[in-house]
């Protein structure tokens, strides 16, 4: 197992790396439904505090695999093994949500992440052994190291009262997300811009997939239940226009180009925790919504559309900061999608209004955008599936 090169050509995710993000649509499904039951029923701080703290290890489990796997994916039988215990420990995550969100019982879900860091640590240390580079020895073992001590920190956090996670979790947070840059300060590892690009296009897919399926639930609760007939089906069809057009923002243009730098890259894909999380959210706000609409739900007209409303903002300006911008020519493109954010959180103001009415703001939104894009010579067809630059020919 060696360091695969950085420009490689062609670069795409395996079956593997897609079976692995498979196995956090449950993990992902157990944080939203958890999120969905605490809104629902006015508990609005416990259950974003629980649903981000959760998030939190979802995501780190999956960014931890997706980096190395970007290095140092040789899919022989070795590695195939190690990559099918990570995806048991990702299962025993997913079990323990529960648990971690209504108990604050965080037993299992600290098991599951175990399993997953034996096998990562082994797959750092199998790196370091067949590395013939020293410097990119001293890499993979300073993972390895990293991941060994932090893990041992979750660990004895356990084992301490249950206070303690208020004081603990923090620092463990930021150790963790220090490990890749302490890593890689003297020597990078060879991640390929490609690939993680498409990587993270892929998850962010998964994480609005989420959202796709609370829209169906709306469309079923409306075919189920006919008196709320009217109320359902302007949510299903805000939601999905909100979800549409997250998905056509991010996927405007390619991010590859930009990868340059470690610097860039740990910001990117850190900052994702945001985009991730805000895209998954909005799915949550979906069912909330309609759980208001049927008379399930124990909140106001105003909290449940902030329910929808808050994460897809979030989600406008965290693309845009992060992933947008740097495509963007003159200030009509780049006020654009921060504009589009501030008028889809007024739309919280609109009661039942308010999904539809969002939904209508990031249609005009993705509108506007390609208006503005054509203006400049930069329309759709520039952009191939792949995120490749094309010209009119092609």
């Amino acid at each position: 197992m060696t360091s695969r090169s950085s420009t490689e050509p062609h670069r795409a995710s395996t079956p593997l790396e897609l079976f692995f993000d498979l196995t956090f649509v449950v993990a992902v499904a157990q944080a939203g439904s958890r999120l969905v039951h605490s809104l629902a029923e006015g508990h609005p701080g416990h259950g974003i505090a629980g649903y981000l703290l959760v998030f939190f290890a979802i995501w780190w489990a999956w960014v931890n695999f997706t980096w190395f796997a970007s290095a140092y994916d040789c899919d022989d039988p070795l590695y195939r093994v190690a990559t099918l215990v990570q995806i048991t420990g990702v299962l025993v995550l997913a079990a323990g949500v529960p648990r971690a969100f209504e108990n604050s019982d965080y037993t299992v879900a600290i098991v599951g992440y175990l399993i997953m860091r034996l096998a990562l640590t082994f797959q750092w240390l199998r790196a370091a052994h067949d590395e013939t580079d020293p410097a990119a020895r001293r890499t993979a073992l300073r993972y390895a190291a990293g991941l060994v001590l932090v893990q041992i920190g979750w660990v004895v956090l356990l084992l301490l009262p249950d206070a303690a996670w208020n004081w603990g979790f923090p620092p463990l947070a930021i150790a963790e997300m220090a490990v890749p840059a302490i890593a890689e300060r003297r020597h990078p590892t060879t991640w390929h811009p490609h690939h993680i690009a498409e990587r993270y296009g892929l998850f962010t897919i998964i994480m609005l997939g989420e959202s796709v399926s609370a829209a169906t639930v709306a469309i079923q609760t409306a075919l189920d239940d006919q008196a709320a007939l009217d109320e359902l089906l302007p949510i299903a069809a805000g939601g999905l226009l909100i979800v549409f057009a997250a998905y056509w923002i991010y996927f405007a243009a390619p991010i590859h180009e930009y990868l340059e730098s470690g610097q860039q890259a740990f910001l990117w894909g850190y900052g994702h925790y945001v985009i991730f999380g805000s895209a998954a959210a909005i799915g949550a706000g979906l069912e909330v919504a309609v759980e208001q609409a049927v008379g399930e739900a124990h909140i106001s007209d105003l909290a449940a559309a902030a329910s929808v409303t808050i994460p897809a903002g979030l989600f406008l300006v965290a693309t845009w900061a992060l992933h947008a911008r740097h495509h963007k020519r003159g200030a009509a493109q780049q006020v654009l999608l921060p504009a589009a954010a501030v008028l889809v959180l007024a739309c919280t103001f609109l009661g039942e209004a308010a999904v539809p009415a969002a939904g209508a703001v990031a249609a005009l939104t993705v509108a506007a955008g390609v208006a503005l894009s054509a203006r400049q010579g930069e329309g759709a067809g520039d952009v191939d599936p792949h995120g490749e630059r094309v010209s009119e020919a092609d």
